[in-house]
């Protein structure tokens, strides 16, 4: 992107927008500022929290800044090193870190794509930290539209199993795990004597998931268990009568699939800083599901079997909580109007921003 400089400049000299709305592009506010007329917008599709990590130093990694609005939304000491990524090379000469800081000191304004309902003291305090009038876009969340589950043949494997008893557990595109936790996971899911629908990479150093199976484990599972490690359309598995849980890795579109727009019962795998920060929101602010534990930086089969049955118990006190709270959080988010009107709002304050320049 950064080598596309000279061409976006000539595109915006001669189309003169009203906004540029950029993430890493971080040379953006300058070029806008050389053009003049051009007010520019760091959209932020993370959550605010994450935002409030990236102005940490390197020696502070951990320890959000004071006034930060929660105990409980933060990374422990052993998480550290998963922020090394900050202070990397990314693009030539220019560190993730920078970039970021760079987007934020230089911009108009800072949209968050989340609502102030459920993590507007987190955007409250980066509007502080920041300097910046923050603004909240919603959700964005798409549609979801009530057609059968071609793919994989998934429709006719999900409908031989009884309504909410299903386990479906998706890492999403970016998590690849290494061969030993790879195990641990499809293990554990075989321990919840479930039937479970597993989506995920291949693990590190391997050609295929097949390869990568405990001894015996695909003939015992081949009743009970599916995996695929290809795209699945996860709002569709989600919506399915048969699906009673969903392990997620927390990322910030599925954490609003999952919050918004599915009845399932929430248990959460984060492997990523960020996804961390959302699993904790969810568990300890909203109080919709719970976080594996893990046992020196890594989970184990009896963990996550744990985790899930726990949820799925229906006579479980804390399952019976958790799932009222994701009901109402579910009832609020998806109520009339209500993403409709976040966006209405983002426009209007877009145009309150060229106001203040005539």
């Amino acid at each position: 992107m950064d080598e596309l400089y000279d061409e976006i400049k000539s595109f915006l000299e001669n189309l003169k927008p009203h906004f540029v709305i950029f993430d890493f592009a971080y040379w953006i506010p300058e070029l806008a500022l050389q053009i003049g007329g051009i007010k520019t917008v760091s959209y932020r599709v993370v959550c605010p929290d994450k935002t409030t990590f990236m102005t940490s130093t390197a020696a502070e990694l951990v320890k959000p800044p004071p006034g930060y609005p929660s105990t409980t939304v933060v990374l422990r000491e052993c998480e550290a090193k998963l922020l090394q990524f900050l202070f990397d090379e990314y693009g030539k000469g220019v560190t993730f870190l920078e970039r970021m800081q760079k987007s934020r000191a230089g911009c108009d304004t800072i949209p968050l794509k989340t609502c102030r309902e459920v993590e507007g003291t987190f955007g409250d305090f980066a509007a502080k930290q920041l300097e910046k009038p923050i603004l909240y876009t919603g959700a964005v969340l798409p549609e979801l539209k009530n057609e059968p589950l071609e793919e994989h043949g998934l429709s006719n494997r999900l409908e031989k199993f009884e309504p909410g008893s299903v386990v479906f557990c998706a890492l999403g595109s970016q998590t690849i795990l290494q061969n030993k936790q790879f195990q641990e996971l499809v293990l554990g899911l075989e321990l919840t004597e479930s039937p479970f629908l597993l989506a995920v990479k291949p693990p590190e150093e391997t050609n295929s998931i097949e390869e990568a199976l405990p001894e015996g484990f695909k003939q015992r599972a081949k009743e009970k268990g599916l995996i695929l490690d290809c795209w699945v359309p996860q709002l569709k598995i989600l919506s399915h009568k048969s699906v009673g849980c969903f392990v997620s890795h927390c990322g910030y579109g599925s954490m609003w699939e999952s919050l918004a727009l599915c009845d399932c019962q929430l248990v959460f795998l984060p492997r990523f800083f960020d996804h961390l920060l959302n699993a904790r929101l969810m568990e300890h602010e909203l109080k919709v599901g719970v976080e594996v534990e893990e046992e020196n930086d890594l989970f184990t089969k009896e963990n996550l079997c744990k985790a899930v049955k726990c949820m799925m118990d229906k006579d479980s006190q804390i399952a019976c909580s958790m799932k009222e709270n994701h009901r109402k959080w579910k009832e609020l988010l998806s109520s009339p109007g209500f993403m409709s009107n976040y966006i209405d709002n983002f426009i209007h304050n877009l145009h309150g921003l060229l106001l203040e320049q005539t």
